[in-house]
């Protein structure tokens, strides 16, 4: 991961010497439109994950097989959907009146190429679900770390054979990078829950020979939140830009990119415990996530420290000394750090379909208060206000409400358990 942040940074800086600034600008506007897509899978990864870590044998149980099936269907149709669309805005040409003057010439065509490569690679998406639910979390982050490299590579075929015109496509090459990535992981995840996933592939289209299994109670959940999510988190730079000052907008961009990595570390610690969450509540047994939340607090309060401890000499040697991170800035990451780590737990806890519906409202409100604070806050705090919007966001309408929600569900998961081995004692006597 802090390899992948690396490369990261020397390419954003051979894209910039290479190509331009303009080059540039296009690259970070045409990337981040996948962060406005995470709602593309319509929440059926949730379902994916929960039935191969509930299934006692995954490799041979049929409710994987029609799962992982069923999802494909929808990610194939959702897919296909996404490239229409793109296909469709492009012979409009109503891409320069979405996407504005962060176009260059050509940037069209670009941006309907990379947004089809999207479509066409989400079903091998599923390959994350699979490797998650079989616990093996580690490989999947390796796996999604080759993007780097992969991009990273691209690009320098770009330099050497693009004789500076290749600028226009180095978004491309990240998507297709994304792309080659996902199908790495799904193959490996092929053979590890072998053979399950080849299977399901083949089966996608033979619906009658293969019905699919109910997902909207788990999925519908799930998609309001990969919706609500990144509204309330990728407006900050949209906000800034409208309230604030350019300087204010590359420290925020600076100090995200850089936190970013601590971010990445506890997103990638936390969803490795949604199996075995899903796995206890199939045995029935009581698994608290109370303890590991103060586990992950502990890390992400010493690993926001170092890096803020390290900001100084990152600010000289990757900023060359142009931008400076502000206290505010620093502490209000600090903070947001420390409230998602205390939140991640719980909500892998909250994966089952009652979970997943008691956090839709909360999230909902989390999303229009956050959005609302970082208004509020910008002009006092500059960039470090949509920073503390989104902590205290966090902290009141989702650490708060799923720590009441769960302390509640082990207490009653607790008596039916107490209550089960009550009515057993008879019987052990007899």
């Amino acid at each position: 991961m802090g390899l992948a942040g690396l490369l990261g940074i020397v390419t954003s800086r051979l894209i910039i010497e290479h190509f331009g600034v303009a080059s540039y600008a296009q690259y970070g506007l045409l990337n981040g439109l996948r962060n406005l897509l995470p709602f593309a899978d319509l929440g059926i990864g949730a379902v994916v994950i929960n039935a191969i870590a509930e299934a006692s044998s995954p490799r041979e149980s049929e409710r994987v097989h029609r799962t992982l099936t069923t999802a494909l269907r929808v990610l194939t149709v959702s897919g296909l959907t996404i490239a229409a669309v793109c296909v469709a805005i492009q012979l409009l040409g109503w891409w320069p009146l979405l996407l504005g003057d962060g176009l260059v010439a050509g940037g069209d065509v670009v941006a309907t190429l990379c947004l089809v490569v999207f479509g066409l690679s989400l079903p091998l998406g599923i390959g994350i679900r699979v490797l998650i639910g079989l616990k093996q979390n580690v490989l999947q982050t390796f796996l999604q770390g080759i993007v780097s490299p992969l991009f990273f590579v691209g690009v320098v075929v770009l330099v050497l054979v693009g004789k500076g015109q290749g600028g226009n496509y180095v978004a491309l090459v990240s998507y297709v990078a994304a792309g080659l990535a996902s199908a790495i992981t799904v193959s490996v995840a092929a053979r590890l829950l072998a053979p399950q996933v080849g299977r399901a592939f083949r089966d996608v289209p033979r619906r009658r020979a293969v019905p699919g299994v109910p997902v909207a109670s788990v999925a519908v959940p799930m998609l309001v939140q990969s919706v609500a999510m990144p509204v309330a988190m990728q407006s900050d730079r949209l906000l800034l830009s409208h309230l604030s000052t350019t300087q204010a907008l590359a420290q925020y961009t600076f100090a995200t990119q850089l936190f970013g990595l601590v971010m990445q570390a506890i997103i990638a610690a936390g969803v490795s415990m949604w199996p075995y969450f899903a796995q206890a509540r199939a045995r029935d047994e009581v698994m608290s996530p109370f303890r590991i939340s103060l586990a992950f607090l502990a890390g992400g309060v010493l690993l926001s420290t170092v890096l803020a401890l390290c900001l100084p000499f990152l600010q000289d040697v990757v900023a060359d000394g142009k931008i400076t991170v502000p206290l505010a800035l620093v502490l209000g990451y600090c903070a947001l750090v420390a409230v998602q780590a205390l939140n991640y737990p719980p909500g892998m806890y909250m994966t089952d379909e009652r979970g997943l519906r008691f956090q839709v409202v909360p999230v909902l409100l989390m999303t229009v208060s956050n959005v609302a604070l970082s208004w509020v806050l910008i002009e006092p705090l500059g960039a470090a206000g949509p920073v503390v919007g989104s902590a205290v966001a966090i902290l009141v309408f989702q650490v708060v409400p799923n720590s009441i929600w769960v302390a509640r569900d082990l207490r009653a998961r607790r008596r039916a358990a107490a209550a089960g081995r009550s009515e057993e004692a008879p019987v052990a006597g007899a």
